[in-house]
């Protein structure tokens, strides 16, 4: 029973993550327009992985293009899917294997950074390489996931006490 209630801690935790992260990557991104308007006005800008993923999915699975209006609502349930089921793995993790609750998710962060954004996202096409990737954008994700991290374990705590 502790492994489900760890699921279920986790994927809520997971979820309260993902929002986090996704304030903390806006707050990020308004800070880096006012400190240089100039570099980011003609920055190219490619579609983001979930949403690259969302649309591999329609394809795939509903054998259709993804429409261009849903394509940020898409690009949203991926992350948050991300989020939750990253967190209801986590939380099963931290049941099973209480180390990997190390520096209050800080651990589980990075270790989700290094194995999402830098080896499946590329190796999935959805993004280029860690070798070909500049270290300010590195630097943006993992700051992003250590968020994500810290707020997953923090709020997965909190449910599985609850429970």
């Amino acid at each position: 029973m502790a492994i489900v209630k760890g699921a279920v801690a986790g994927a809520i935790a997971g979820l309260a993550g993902a929002l986090a992260m996704e304030q903390f990557q806006a707050w990020w991104s308004a800070t880096e327009k006012r400190l240089a308007p100039a570099q980011r006005a003609g920055a190219a800008k490619d579609e983001p992985a979930t949403v690259q993923a969302a649309e591999r999915i329609s394809e795939t699975v509903l054998h259709q293009e993804l429409p261009e209006k849903a394509k940020p609502v898409a690009g949203e349930v991926v992350h948050y899917g991300m989020g939750a089921l990253s967190g209801a793995i986590y939380g099963v993790a931290a049941e099973v294997v209480p180390p990997v609750r190390t520096g209050n998710g800080l651990a589980f962060g990075a270790a989700l950074w290094w194995i999402a954004d830098n080896t499946a996202v590329p190796d999935l096409g959805l993004g280029t390489p860690p070798d070909k990737t500049p270290p300010s954008t590195h630097a943006y994700a993992l700051a992003s996931h250590l968020v994500y991290g810290a707020v997953t374990e923090t709020v997965r705590r909190l449910v599985r006490i609850a429970l």
